[in-house]
């Protein structure tokens, strides 16, 4: 009886270990904490914070800036936006990206909003590690922005 008992015991641990590894190459690993944070423009200039807003999709938001104050020592305003009705929200707080769709590992593509020239740009987003790049694109035309998480 002992010998089975040891056998199962055995059978038993080996499923145990082996759910373990299927569940954890799913689950992202502590070193790895995804996309969701703070991160900094590398210049500086700005600062978002990136979060899921429905499912798999990502979402960024303005929480930060360089100089949040213009010229005349008031908060800086979404002024350059095609709708007038929209010219006065401020830029802190202004969600310039919603619904990232995933397209691949550490990939996900959308739109993005500039506020600097109230465009509207096809844009893809590439996570490595802690660093993340920014791509707009209008046609042919495409800008890169790096930002590093800030913890």
């Amino acid at each position: 009886m002992a010998k089975r008992t040891t056998a199962v015991s055995r059978v038993v641990a080996m499923a145990i270990l082996a759910a373990g590894v299927v569940a954890g190459s799913t689950i992202p690993s502590l070193s790895d904490p995804g996309p969701e944070g703070t991160w900094r423009l590398n210049s500086g200039k700005v600062t978002v914070r990136v979060r899921y807003c429905g499912g798999s999709r990502l979402c960024a938001t303005i929480i930060g800036l360089a100089h949040p104050l213009n010229k005349a020592g008031r908060p800086k305003v979404d002024h350059e936006n095609p709708n007038p009705s929209l010219r006065n929200r401020q830029i802190i707080g202004l969600q310039v990206a919603s619904g990232l769709k995933p397209a691949g590992p550490n990939r996900w593509k959308g739109y993005i909003y500039n506020a600097d020239d109230g465009g509207t740009y096809a844009s893809e987003l590439q996570l490595s590690g802690n660093a993340m790049t920014l791509q707009g694109c209008w046609g042919p035309f495409c800008k890169k922005n790096r930002f590093i998480r800030v913890p």
